[in-house]
């Protein structure tokens, strides 16, 4: 532990020191407007631990003068060390996401961000967010899955993220990329020489029918990117949208669930967050006591909030197809030496929604 200036921090993370201190801090948080005359005097780690792919530190803020309204705490989010380099485009996309997209979004739909930045020379990043851990949890312990009522909060916020940006008319413009049919086709290029050496790895742990069905979608994989570039009923996606990622407001707060972790959001088939929320992240008896009403309440909710001309039958051939894109995550996740047991029981649990949904049929 050291103290430098009017901070105390445990130095572990050599950015936590200068984008942590006081200055700096009553500087972010007077452009963001949660600041008036007074300054920040003292800033404390209240708490810090390492995500898989980031590391977070809460921090508890101390003011001089007038300071009515502004955070007693923030949350100050940067690269977890060891993926630093070979994730950085996953800050990138966040800091970008925050600064960008979030401030024209509804309210109450993701935490609110006072400052972030990304350096691309060093490719440093960091957010400095609102902190809700007095009013908000998550849902369960990982990887417990969540109860009815929990995973119908969340998918309702989910819905209206996506209604927010539901073919809205600056995707691919100020707001996001569109990939290019030559983007795709490099992508599954990529995809199949990670496939190649991930299969090489398992041996007989992966059979024969799954080679056969990773196989036939890579062949197929053009025809099944052609729902994509129909540019139709398309929105800004989560892309890691997991329960474990929504932050649901404890008994008593009067307030919304939020979704947080934007690192991988894109333009893209709405229903491929749902497919990885529920097909990839929940075992059979589970995901089939839920999947239907849950399906029902977002396809609902996307109609409440403005959504039109996407049908209730269209929503679930989306679905099928997302589950079947889904057997590329724990391949993608492999590739960047996400530990096995995320993408070993990723691989299980979307290989059971397969079958059961019938996905092969689409190849």
């Amino acid at each position: 532990m050291a103290r430098h200036g009017g901070i105390v921090v445990f130095m572990t993370n050599p950015q936590l020191s200068a984008v942590a201190e006081p200055a700096y801090l009553t500087a972010a948080l007077r452009r963001a407007g949660a600041l008036d005359a007074g300054a920040v005097r003292e800033v404390k780690v209240l708490h810090q631990r390492d995500t898989l792919v980031s590391h977070i530190v809460r921090l508890g803020l101390r003011y001089v003068g007038e300071s009515v309204g502004a955070p007693q705490s923030l949350i100050l989010k940067t690269a977890h060390a060891a993926f630093a380099k070979t994730l950085a485009n996953g800050g990138r996309n966040e800091v970008a996401f925050y600064t960008k997209l979030a401030p024209i979004m509804p309210s109450g739909l993701v935490p609110r961000c006072f400052d972030g930045n990304f350096d691309e020379e060093s490719q440093a990043w960091h957010l400095l967010a609102e902190d809700l851990t007095d009013t908000h949890e998550i849902a369960t312990q990982w990887p417990l899955s969540p109860s009815r009522e929990q995973a119908m909060a969340i998918v309702t916020t989910l819905a209206r993220m996506h209604a927010a940006w539901w073919d809205h008319a600056d995707l691919g413009d100020t707001v996001g990329t569109w990939m290019s049919t030559d983007d795709s086709t490099r992508l599954m290029e990529t995809f199949a020489g990670h496939y190649d050496r991930f299969a090489d790895l398992l041996g007989d742990r992966l059979s024969e029918e799954r080679r056969i069905l990773y196989r036939r979608f890579i062949e197929q994989s053009d025809r099944l990117f052609e729902r994509y570039h129909s540019r139709r009923h398309l929105t800004i996606a989560h892309g890691d949208a997991h329960i474990w990622n929504f932050l649901l407001p404890r008994a008593g707060a009067n307030d919304s669930v939020r979704i947080f972790d934007f690192d991988q959001w894109r333009i893209n088939v709405p229903t491929g967050d749902l497919a990885y929320m529920m097909a990839t992240q929940w075992y059979p008896d589970r995901r089939q006591a839920l999947e239907r009403p849950l399906l029902n309440l977002y396809h609902e909710t996307l109609m409440q909030h403005g959504v039109t001309g996407y049908t209730r039958g269209a929503l679930d051939r989306d679905y099928r197809q997302s589950v079947l894109w889904h057997i590329t995550k724990p391949v993608w996740q492999w590739s960047v030496n996400i530990p096995p047991v995320i993408w070993w029981n990723n691989l299980e649990r979307v290989m059971m929604a397969v079958e059961d949904l019938g996905c092969e049929e689409l190849l």
